[in-house]
């Protein structure tokens, strides 16, 4: 068995709460963040979207920003997510010169290029906002918000960014390259985002349904998430108790298509597979899986076949929590391996909330939240386009 990586803090922030304490009551009690869109300037009213209750004002007001310091929707959310993180962790701002922070997202700060790109061309009046739209600069303004870390890096592989920052950062503890590294994701809803999967013929105009025979495709959603890791030798140094074990992880591309995933799910497959052996684990071992399950006709059935491939005909307890937050793209790793933390914390199996038909070679996936015996490994599901799939295993201390 390989080096276990502690997981000592977490902090999200997303359509069903602000905070954990938030997001817990939100999936103790089925209540789902989907809505129609209030803070996204479109015409597109018709599909609804799991977006933060907040806006940018409000947002910038609750981190004390001054109003005219150019932020993004992206790294608002991050910071938020970053603070309660840190505290959670016990992480002062004199300790960031010994931390790495790793962030994962693909549309950055895009939500203010979209508003000022004719401004742009035609006066120098938001000029600033050109510096903020890359998926890096969104990480840096996250980290300068709380000081200088020993270094800033930013993952981005679509709906698996986040959930890949979490693998690289767990890899960098065990080649002894650090001991403590926050790592997750952060990602807004845009105009590109929206018109992009609306071009794909992928999103509902309803809530969506994961597994559900009638599905017709997923509801956008955006967050953020971080957590921290830490090597072994760090906890016993700052004596500090962890809330989870990240005791393994997989990551596999099967290149498929750009934009959809392989009939028998054959990336999805390897990523679960190489994450199991990561942790020792059998699949038997597994008590629930937060699938990636994003309500598309063929995701879901990709990943369905990916999961009897691996668990065979006696199937743990899954769902996805999609239907309560929306997708979250990049930032969805990180908030379903938090949500999957509050599970082990809790012991509660987050409902797949929605669902009413088994699909053709199907299965039903979780209607209670009450657990039939304890949970103590979960692993986790995230898929990106291109087929970059990332699985990994969440266990309790």
């Amino acid at each position: 068995m390989s080096e276990s990586i502690f997981i000592t803090g977490a902090g999200i922030v997303s359509a069903i709460g602000l905070d954990k304490i938030q997001t817990k009551h939100s999936l103790l009690n089925n209540i789902s963040g989907i809505g129609q869109l209030k803070y996204l300037k479109t015409e597109h009213k018709e599909f609804p979207v799991g977006e933060v209750k907040l806006s940018n004002q409000q947002m910038c007001n609750m981190l004390d920003i001054p109003c005219d310091i150019p932020s993004t929707r992206t790294s608002l959310m991050g910071m938020l997510a970053l603070k309660e993180a840190l505290s959670q962790a016990n992480i002062s701002l004199k300790d960031l010169p010994n931390i790495g922070f790793i962030s994962g997202t693909t549309v950055g700060g895009m939500d203010m290029s979209e508003q000022h790109y004719l401004d742009f061309l035609s006066n120098d009046d938001y000029n600033d906002y050109i510096s903020t739209h890359d998926s890096g600069a969104c990480s840096e303004m996250i980290a300068d918000y709380f000081g200088d870390f020993s270094f800033v890096t930013t993952i981005s592989t679509a709906c698996s960014s986040a959930a890949n920052a979490i693998i690289f950062g767990a890899n960098l503890i065990k080649t002894k390259q650090t001991d403590i590294v926050v790592v997750g994701g952060s990602e807004c809803i845009t105009k590109f985002h929206l018109n992009g999967f609306n071009s794909l013929m992928i999103l509902d105009t309803e809530p969506c349904r994961p597994f559900d025979r009638t599905r017709k495709g997923l509801n956008l959603g955006e967050g953020a998430g971080f957590v921290v890791l830490e090597s072994e030798q760090s906890i016993k140094k700052r004596k500090i108790v962890p809330i989870g074990v990240l005791s393994g992880y997989g990551n596999n591309c099967d290149a498929f298509h750009q934009t959809a995933s392989s009939p028998d799910g054959q990336g999805a497959y390897l990523s679960m597979i190489e994450a199991l052996q990561e942790s020792d684990l059998q699949p038997q071992d597994i008590d629930y899986v937060n699938a990636h399950g994003t309500g598309t006709p063929n995701n879901d059935e990709s990943e369905t076949n990916a999961l009897k491939r691996v668990f065979g005909k006696d199937l743990p307890p899954i769902s996805s929590t999609k239907s309560f937050t929306g997708h979250t793209t990049s930032a969805s790793g990180v908030i379903e391996a938090i949500i999957c933390l509050l599970s082990l914390e809790q012991q509660f199996l987050p409902v797949n909330l929605n669902w009413k038909n088994i699909m053709e070679g199907g299965f039903v996936p979780v209607q209670s939240n009450k657990i039939t015996k304890p949970i103590k490994h979960i692993l986790c599901n995230s898929f990106g386009f291109g087929g970059n799939d990332s699985s990994l295993v969440i266990s309790k201390y």
